[in-house]
Formats: structure tokens, sequence, C-alpha cells
């Protein structure tokens, strides 16, 4: 599988770049891409929602008026769930929503969410950074030169490196991971993916999994 290839001003290079056959084998699972991504967003829910059960609201102690005599349907409490200002009946209470996907899973959607991009032509590969300092201004020129106008834009580099992401902090709708800590939601998050060649070299593919799915 092949992914066009440019330099860090946009050029497009002669020939395109071979992708390493290890990650990018063309297949994709989406069952595994659904259960991930569902995993990543329920385990970043809180949890904290809390509405009052009859026990916690407050007042309702004393019986509106007598059981029998007064011509009105039986009522022991104000604070009733069919009394304006009452309780709530079976409404949400803190819990956890965390899940747990086994680390081959994980894996797995990493991969084809990768196969994904390539597939479908939205996987580019550039030279690597040299960036002297921070500057905005270098990405921007670079996402014109590759006609990137709207929509999300993930950046992988070899590794940690600063001036990049400060270059893009600015940026809306764009991202910067090392690469192998890009997990399958940030993959499928953006519309392109941006990898430095640099960082194919030195590792064999495996992204690292995001703890919010683990």
């Amino acid at each position: 599988m092949k992914a066009k290839a440019y330099s860090t001003t946009g050029k497009a290079r002669a020939a395109d770049f071979e992708l390493p056959d290890s990650v990018f084998d063309g297949t994709v699972n989406e069952s595994v891409l659904h259960q991930v991504i569902k995993a990543y967003r329920a385990n970043r829910r809180q949890g904290t929602h809390s509405t009052k059960t009859r026990h916690t609201v407050r007042g309702g102690g004393r019986k509106p008026w007598r059981q029998k005599g007064p011509g009105r349907a039986r009522a022991g409490s104000v604070r009733s769930a069919i009394w304006r200002g009452g309780s709530i009946v079976f409404g949400p209470q803190p819990r956890s929503y965390r899940v747990r996907v086994p680390k081959q899973v994980r894996r797995l959607a990493i991969r084809s969410a990768l196969n994904a991009r390539a597939t479908g032509g939205e996987l580019i590969v550039v030279e690597p950074f040299a960036l002297e300092a921070p500057s905005t201004r270098a990405l921007v020129a670079l996402f014109e030169a590759l006609e990137l106008d709207a929509g999300n834009v993930l950046i992988l580099t070899d590794g940690v490196k600063n001036d990049v992401y400060l270059s893009a902090r600015n940026l809306p709708g764009v991202e910067v991971r090392p690469w192998g800590e890009a997990s399958a939601y940030d993959i499928l998050w953006s519309d392109v993916v941006i990898v430095e060649e640099s960082a194919f070299s030195g590792d064999d593919g495996e992204a690292a999994e995001d703890e919010e799915a683990s």
C-alpha cells in the first residue's frame, strides 16, 4: 500500500511512499472500530449525574391531608414523584461507565483506523519537520499547499516534537500526537492524517493503546 509523499513545504515528491506491510495490510475491521470507539466515549463520561429520590428530597415529612374524608386522592407526602417539586422515579444515579477493552483489540482498532485512512487516500507522508522555532505560519503554508482548507487534521510526529505541537496549538481542528500514541478515536476523528516519514523507520507501526479505552 502506498501513500502520497510531500516535502514540509507541500511540494509533491516524484514517487509515492511505500507504507510498512506490518500495519498497512488493507484490512479494516469495522466491528472492532465500533467496539473501541464506543468504549472510548463511554470511558470519558464522568458518571456524576444524580437525581433525588423520595428518600433524599427535602421536605414532605407531614401527610398533606388525612387519609379519609376530604374527597381527594390519598397522599402521603408532598414530595411524591407525582407532585410538583417532588422526587424523580428511576432517575440517573452516580455510576461508572468504564468499559475494559483488551489490548489486542485496541491495537487491531488502531491498525484498522490507519488502514481506513490510507485506503481512502486520507493519509499523507511528509518529510521530517525541521522547525528551528514554533511557527504556525509554516504549518498554515503546508496546509494551503496540500489544499487542506477544511476538516480536522491529525499530525503524527516521529517522537515528541514541541515545536510542531506549539505551532499547531492555535489552529482549530488540528491535533499533534507522537507516532505510537494516537488512539483509534484520534485517527477516525481526523479527516486527514499527516505522518512524518521518519516515524515509520524506528517503529513497527504499533500505536500505543489509549487509556480511555482500556
